[in-house]
């Protein structure tokens, strides 16, 4: 894609005009006019600008920046590096210091980087294939030989993690077929999709927050997130207490 096309399809899906956008850059409408056919090449600055008030995340923003001829700003780390020590750590605490409480740590793709020990309730009886660093969140979450079987709200559940992985057109075809057809809701909703999960500890009723690392300025660093399950209910929170207290985690 050529930075006119690229730059003008980011502008529209932001549904910003042409105004919009040159007021957040510091620049004018006729001078992003000119960037957008193809009549003026701008600097390695202003692309910059522009991804910044575009709102892009960082890999988007090293594409434009290719687009326009230029190298990319912003590294793009394995987690092994020794620069990225630091941030394996701080996953560590974080992921301990949810307990007793399930979270798992996925990359871009929803590929898991690592996850602590209460999430093994969480993953019970699911296929080995399917379960730990490296296999996927999301297919775990859908596949009839991952937790599918044990969500009792499993429609409406699995429809919300379809609409989380749009970006990810190959597994949203691969999941979708095992994912029933939507039926209207009626009556209150409540303030968010729990997961009701069947467990060897009695019914599990949960809702997710996610976290990101909000400074980040290495690509891989930006595109982790922290997927944390809190309790809906004492009973939960309980039964998620007696997992780790007991040792069932590490059994």
């Amino acid at each position: 894609m050529d930075f006119p096309q690229a730059l003008r399809e980011r502008r529209t899906g932001r549904r910003l005009s042409q105004l919009d956008l040159a007021l957040r850059a510091g620049t004018t409408q006729r001078h992003l006019s000119f960037m957008e056919s193809g009549r003026s090449s701008p600097g390695r600055s202003m692309v910059v600008r522009l991804a910044e008030s575009l709102e892009l995340p960082l890999r988007e923003r090293n594409e434009l920046l290719l687009a326009a001829g230029y190298a990319p700003v912003y590294t793009e780390s394995s987690l092994d590096d020794p620069a990225l020590a630091p941030v394996r750590t701080a996953i560590d605490h974080i992921l301990t210091g949810h307990l007793p409480y399930p979270a798992l740590v996925v990359d871009r793709n929803g590929d898991v980087v690592a996850c602590n020990r209460a999430f093994g309730l969480i993953t019970e009886g699911a296929a080995e294939d399917l379960v730990g660093p490296g296999t996927n969140a999301y297919r775990l979450a859908l596949h009839p030989d991952g937790i599918a079987p044990r969500i009792l709200n499993f429609g409406p559940w699995a429809w919300h993690i379809l609409e989380r992985i749009g970006h990810l057109a190959g597994l949203r075809a691969e999941l979708s077929p095992y994912v029933p057809t939507p039926e209207p809701s009626a009556g209150h909703l409540g303030f968010a999709v729990p997961l009701r999960l069947r467990s060897s500890l009695g019914e599990l009723h949960l809702m997710t927050t996610v976290t990101t690392f909000a400074t980040a300025v290495d690509v891989t660093l930006a595109e982790l997130k922290l997927e944390a399950f809190l309790p809906v209910d004492e009973a939960t929170a309980a039964a998620l207490r007696e997992y780790c207290a007991e040792g069932l985690a590490s059994r």
